[in-house]
Formats: structure tokens, C-alpha cells, sequence
């Protein structure tokens, strides 16, 4: 088979394709013929040596890659026969080898996909439109609200979009240049602007009139982040669930008190509901399957992954991207 290898942490194109040995599944197993394989922003990380939380770079030489969908292609030893033939979406195990033409993972990592649901959608779906889930669990949209969304043509801000307009809120989408913009526009929100413009803020306040923004959903942080935050009236609400920047939004408690804003991180143990992690995993799939939520995606054929980090690194994609094989 065919698979991306990293012999040497560094730039995109350290990234190689080559033909390597067929994993093969041990104890509990399955063996998945991928069709598609998820790019993460945290491989991008782990490529160049950067350690991120609990992440660190894997051991060299290493296939990255943790989302993949596609066919159960052979069983490992205790698996049940019912498995073998069925589609499905999943998060490897270790985290790493979804870059790949085949990959392992354990039963518990799987899940069925809805009928017509497309592989691209379902690599979607499993993490990012998870995450997505979760961090709308927190969020509460409601019809009064004013929804501001930031990095909104992103896996995560183009799924708020969808949300935030089925709910009935009043969206204004923050994208980067007009391709972004014209896109978000498409998929509902009622004002967008494009952050390369200084006073996209003025913008914004110009657009709403005396409507005050109640709801900022940020996860790009830095001074993005802060001006999102100085368009919330009085009594929002400010989730952070990242910072793409580097650095995450500045917020002090005089800012909470003043302006009597709610300030709170959406990832975490308040996003998961009772039935876990997995719960938020069937809901984007049953999402992206019936078309509430449909995410974006980018493209690349599983040769090109080395252009696909390099395309998300320099911010040139649109959603989700992802290696079709």
C-alpha cells in the first residue's frame, strides 16, 4: 500500500509518499481501506516538533494522521464477523497512520455511517463536527441572538454558521478574503466581513446598527479575538475554544464586570454530554447525514498531503481538509 511518511520533523514537504507493508490487525482489530483521512491543525503542530498540551511529536519515522473513513477490509482475532464489509469513520487508537491507504484501529474507535453519507463528510464530522457538537452544547443559540463568528469559513466557524442560523440568531461571519466571504455568505450568515481589513470591527457595528453582538464564538484569539470581544454588548457571551494566532484572547476580569460579560473556555468536560464523547460523535454524523449540518471541505489527493499542510498552514483552504484515496 501507499502511506505519507515523516522521516524528520519540519516544513510541509518533509512529508513523503511511498509504498510500505499492509498493517495488519492484532487482538480486537479491524484493517480499514481508507477512502479518506482528516488533516488536523494539531498534525501541522506535531510535524514541525511543536508539542501542544498532551501532544507530543510522535517517534520518527511516522504516519500521521488520527481520522479516517472507509471500508472494513480484514478482522483481527475476537472481532466480530459483522464488522468485516461495513463502512465506517474513526479516530485511530494511537492517534497516528490515518495518512494511509490501510490502517488499525480498535472495535471501539468505529463507528456505522449513515447511509449516503460520503467518506469526505464523515472524516468531517468524526472530530471536527464532534467538537463543533460540544462547543454549541455551550454556546445555547437562541432566535434573540446576535452570533459573531470568527475564522468563519474554518471546519469549526463554518458549522457555527449553520448552527447559528438554524437557530434562528442573526449571524455576522468573520472570514479571511473574498473567496471565504462569498462562501459564508452561501451558507447563511446575514453580515460578513473580511478580517483583512483594518476596520472590519467598524464594519461589523455599521452592518448591526444599534444591534449589539451578544454571542462571540472565538477560537482564533490574539487581537482578533480582543476586537471580537469589544463588539459584545452588554451581558454576552465570549466562548473560546482555541487561538490559531499563537496566543489566546486577552480577557480580565474588569472586562466580565464592566461590561457584565460571560467569559467562558468551551472545550472540556462542560461541552460532553451524558452519554460522552461518543454521544457528540453520532450527533455530527446524523447531522451531516440529514444535511443540518454539512461540512466544508478542501480536497487533496492522499500524494498531495505534503500540499495540503502547506495550504492550511497558509490559510488558503476552506473548511475541512481532506486526503481522498
Amino acid at each position: 500500500m501507499h502511506a505519507i511518511r515523516l522521516y524528520a520533523t519540519g516544513p510541509a514537504e518533509n512529508l513523503t509518499y511511498e509504498e510500505v507493508p499492509d498493517p495488519v490487525p492484532a487482538d480486537g482489530q479491524v484493517r480499514i481501506d481508507v477512502r479518506a483521512s482528516g488533516v488536523h491543525l494539531l498534525e501541522i503542530m506535531l510535524r514541525r516538533g511543536i508539542t501542544v498540551g498532551p501532544h507530543a511529536p510522535p517517534a520518527l519515522p511516522a504516519t500521521p494522521g488520527a481520522e479516517v473513513a472507509g471500508v472494513v477490509g480484514a478482522l483481527g482475532p475476537g472481532v466480530d464477523a459483522w464488522w468485516l464489509g461495513r463502512r465506517v469513520v474513526a479516530q485511530l487508537d494511537a492517534d497516528e497512520g490515518g495518512y494511509a491507504e490501510r490502517a488499525v484501529t480498535g472495535v471501539a474507535s468505529l463507528h456505522p455511517l449513515p447511509d449516503g453519507l460520503d467518506d469526505d463528510l464523515a472524516v468531517a464530522a468524526v472530530t471536527t463536527g464532534a467538537t463543533a457538537q460540544g462547543i454549541l452544547r455551550v454556546a445555547g443559540l437562541g432566535a434573540g441572538d446576535t452570533v459573531l463568528v470568527m475564522a468563519a469559513a474554518g471546519g469549526l466557524g463554518s458549522l457555527f454558521v449553520q448552527a447559528a442560523r438554524g437557530a434562528g440568531a442573526l449571524v455576522v461571519a468573520v472570514a479571511g478574503g473574498p473567496v471565504k466571504v462569498a462562501r459564508v455568505l452561501a451558507l447563511g450568515a446575514d453580515v460578513a466581513v473580511d478580517n483583512r481589513d483594518a476596520d472590519w470591527p467598524a464594519q461589523v457595528r455599521a452592518a448591526l446598527g444599534e444591534r449589539a453582538v451578544s454571542v462571540v464564538l472565538d477560537g482564533v484569539g490574539g487581537g482578533p479575538g480582543r476586537q471580537g470581544l469589544e463588539l459584545l454588548g452588554p451581558g454576552g457571551r465570549f466562548l473560546l475554544f482555541g487561538w490559531a494566532t499563537g496566543e489566546p484572547t486577552q480577557i480580565s476580569t474588569k472586562d466580565l464586570v464592566e461590561r457584565q460579560l460571560t467569559a467562558t473556555w468551551a472545550i472540556g468536560p462542560n461541552m460532553v454530554p451524558a452519554g460522552g464523547p461518543r454521544e457528540l460523535v453520532e450527533r455530527a454524523l446524523a447531522a451531516a447525514a440529514d444535511g443540518t449540518l454539512v461540512p466544508l471541505v478542501t480536497r487533496f489527493p492522499l500524494k498531495r498531503a505534503a500540499d495540503a499542510h502547506a495550504a492550511l498552514e497558509a490559510r488558503a483552504t476552506v473548511g475541512k481538509v481532506v486526503l481522498t484515496v
